[in-house]
């Protein structure tokens, strides 16, 4: 007789009760009940039935599609900083991407969309340049908008607005998590956000040792002989800083506000984050321009973390709050431990 059979009678149940658990643990998620109706940003929206034809406006929006395994339902893309994630290159290259930055409403109709995933209200919002989120409503389009764009922040067409409340991935987790449902693909979304939470862990452990010793300044852009723009307390840089332990300069609400290089000088950040990207909305969205500035300008040449090499790049896309915004917290951590700081 198999010894298996000469347990005593708690062993058995014992095992059995942590078979179950691990049952438990691997249950599938319930599945999406159609019509589906969600709050989101303000508004309710409803989905009748799981999207064949998505169109995506924003970096950030088209790749969690993609990592919830949806790239066939995506018939167009817009709005792109950089290159898309690592892997997805074949994936990304046969969708049709309707513009670099802003599509038409037209271009975005042509596609004959079901529904239209947005990143930023700025591009289809209240004051949208694309259109209105009540345009493509009227012709039967749901429009689901990013939680991290909308929840404690207030949008503007002047700027790219302030944050009231401060960003964290859970926004980011809250989208993952709302389009996992809508295309009913959840056990998908929860496991995508289960590697992602990981990953955060694992980089905030890598230099837990420098934790209250650093501070930093992150310059996405800058327009024309015009002051920097840096990122603000409040957005994903802040969430980044905050997740390393590392002192943000900047004290402003604003997501993106202008300061003077006179200011962040004598605020004497140790590290200086500059943003890479392909854009090329403005002169310094180059990175190779950003280190020729600090190497040549009269004020930004002098500062310490010019002088000691302490500027690290940082792909621009993980300065905005998306699912990049584990990318940036993983890349800093190790210019950290590579240039000796984290001791």
């Amino acid at each position: 007789m198999s010894s298996l059979f000469k347990m005593p009678l708690r062993a058995g149940f014992l095992l059995a009760s942590l078979a179950a658990s691990a049952l438990a643990g691997h249950a599938q998620a319930a599945e999406t009940t159609y019509p589906l109706t969600l709050e989101n940003c303000g508004r309710q929206i409803t989905i009748n039935k799981a999207p064949t034809k998505t169109v995506s406006i924003g970096q950030s929006s088209t790749e969690i599609l993609y990592l919830l395994g949806l790239a066939d339902k995506v018939a167009g893309t817009a709005l792109w900083v950089g290159p898309v994630l690592k892997g997805y290159e074949e994936v990304n290259a046969r969708i049709d991407r309707l513009a670099d930055n802003d599509p038409s409403f037209e271009s975005v109709l042509a596609k004959k969309p079901d529904l239209i995933a947005v990143q930023f209200q700025w591009q289809v919002g209240p004051e949208g340049v694309v259109a209105k989120p009540e345009q493509f409503e009227e012709l039967g389009i749901p429009v689901y908008t990013s939680p991290s764009d909308c929840i404690g922040k207030e949008n503007s067409a002047a700027s790219d607005g302030v944050r009231h409340q401060v960003f964290t991935m859970d926004l980011v987790y809250q989208e993952i998590r709302d389009l996992a449902q809508i295309y009913n693909v959840q056990d998908k979304g929860e496991e995508v956000v289960a590697d992602l939470e990981k990953r955060e862990e694992a980089a905030r452990a890598k230099v837990a040792s420098a934790e209250g010793k650093l501070s930093a300044v992150f310059w996405f852009s800058s327009a024309a002989d015009a002051d920097p723009y840096v990122a603000g307390k409040n957005g994903a840089p802040g969430y980044i800083m905050a997740a390393l332990g590392i002192e943000n300069i900047i004290k402003t609400d604003d997501e993106w506000p202008t300061v003077g290089w006179e200011t962040i000088a004598k605020a004497d950040p140790t590290i200086i984050v500059a943003g890479s990207m392909e854009r090329r909305r403005y002169p310094l969205d180059s990175l190779e321009a950003k280190l020729d500035f600090l190497k040549t300008d009269p004020v930004a040449s002098l500062m310490p973390a010019v002088k000691n090499g302490h500027v690290f790049s940082m792909d621009a896309q993980a300065m905005n709050p998306t699912i990049r915004t584990i990318e940036g917290i993983e890349a800093l951590a190790d210019a950290i431990a590579e240039a000796g700081l984290a001791q």
